[in-house]
């Protein structure tokens, strides 16, 4: 049976139209049609090989950045098309709170994100789809949506142009906004942008991602991709990113530890948390801590389990959510009173900042409510052991074989996997949380 649910896209580019409606350029777009002697900003970010536990931020060595990386040139550029009026609104308007609770979880008023147009199929239950160049994707956005081309070092120096030649033979990696913000600074990374990759994780792309966020160097601008199947609205490879200055409830929350793996990533349960998750942090270099991750990711992926990431702490801690919210939404089995928000959780509900888009949402959120619809989107005990068996064996086989996992997966912790999963096992029962 193929599932399907019924959706309405996020309109993420000025230049988005429906499937199959073109209409000409009119634009000027990253095709072949507009490229030749197209200019962006260019930014060259040193490849970080060294990663400081003490000030929880990625070292860099050697001289300053031309340029600070996160405040002049992402968000003063990200700023920069705010006033050129670029945004489909004003984010920064949106009222936000905490809601009361233990957990801090963050509730946001987004109105601007409920799009009154014809919903489109899409299906739920492939995690792998192939690209189809003519549905909407990146090379179709306006250059002035694109804020700066970001590369890797090849030289190890960081480097800033503020021009230079777009190198079509390379395929740039590039920096764009979400016309349809959700929070301030809410920017897509889009890896080797020309190459028209589906969305689906790859060992550089990630490492791309974890040099930005180590370039970044703020705890609080953080980077969250989604799969296919988890709410990923375009097939075409991109993470995204913004900056909101509180905790997100995710990273407070208690952890139970299960291994290190012999390149020091030490990997985790989450507890007492709605969804049940992994996370992963340190390692003996930041590629380390890449790889062990982009391993896990492309073991989901390869076994058609659809997740979602969030990298946080400047790149020094990966939360890996595999979910099943849409596959249950498909097969009608979430309330309609849960469906009635039109909230779907991807990477930045499941963290704990709720984008709600009615106001009596709004108005009535409780972190009742909030658990209540991410616990419906994580996996059963059971499932989960399942899953993070396949995720160990993949890693087992996917890191060299000086740096593989450690024979016992599981060291003398003291902690079974059992209370590892068991939020009652650390709180004793949650019912007070969730009213009936």
């Amino acid at each position: 049976m193929m599932l399907r649910i019924k959706r309405v896209p996020t309109v993420v580019s000025n230049y988005q139209k429906e499937e199959g409606d073109e209409g000409g350029c009119g634009r000027n777009c990253l095709r072949n049609c507009c490229l030749p002697g197209a200019k962006l900003p260019l930014y060259v970010v040193k490849r970080v090989n060294k990663v400081s536990c003490d000030k929880g931020l990625v070292e860099h060595e050697d001289k300053e950045a031309p340029v600070a990386f996160l405040d002049s040139l992402l968000l003063g550029e990200w700023e920069d098309r705010m006033q050129r009026g670029l945004f489909r609104y004003d984010v920064t308007a949106c009222e936000t709170k905490v809601i009361p609770g233990g957990y801090g979880f963050i509730a946001q008023l987004n109105e601007g994100r409920h799009l009154k147009k014809r919903p489109t199929e899409f299906r739920v239950d492939k995690v792998l789809q192939p690209f189809d160049e003519n549905k909407f994707n990146f090379t179709k956005v306006g250059q002035e949506e694109v804020l700066f081309q970001f590369e890797p070092s090849d030289d190890d120096e960081v480097q800033f142009l503020p021009s230079a030649p777009i190198d079509v033979e390379n395929s740039p990696s590039v920096v764009a906004i979400n016309v349809s913000p959700i929070e301030y600074g809410h920017v897509l990374l889009i890896p080797r942008i020309l190459e028209c990759l589906p969305q689906r994780i790859d060992r550089e792309s990630f490492l791309l991602a974890l040099y930005m966020a180590a370039e970044a160097g703020n705890p609080y601008f953080r980077l969250g991709y989604n799969s296919l199947g988890a709410f990923a609205t375009i097939n075409h490879l991109h993470f995204q990113a913004y900056y909101l200055a509180v905790p997100f409830p995710i990273e407070k929350a208690p952890t139970g530890k299960i291994t290190t793996t012999q390149n020091g990533v030490k990997i985790s349960n989450i507890l007492n948390y709605p969804v049940r998750s992994l996370v992963f942090e340190g390692g003996n270099t930041l590629e380390d801590l890449s790889n062990v991750v982009s391993g896990s990711c492309i073991c989901l992926q390869d076994n058609n389990i659809p997740y979602n990431v969030l990298i946080s702490d400047s790149g020094r801690r990966i939360f890996l959510f595999p979910q099943c919210y849409a596959e249950k939404q498909a097969l009608g089995e979430v309330s309609p009173e849960l469906l009635d928000t039109q909230v779907n959780p991807a990477v930045w509900e499941i963290s704990g900042h709720m984008v709600l888009k009615r106001k009596e949402d709004y108005e009535e959120a409780s972190e009742g409510n909030a658990w209540r619809l991410l616990a419906e989107v994580s996996l059963s005990e059971e499932r989960l052991d399942e899953v993070k068996d396949l995720i160990f064996e993949a890693i087992a086989c996917y890191i060299d074989d000086n740096k593989g996992v450690t024979p016992t997966l599981l060291e003398e912790s003291g902690v079974t996997l059992q209370s590892l999963e068991d939020p009652d096992a650390v709180t004793g029962s949650h019912p007070a949380m969730v009213p009936a």
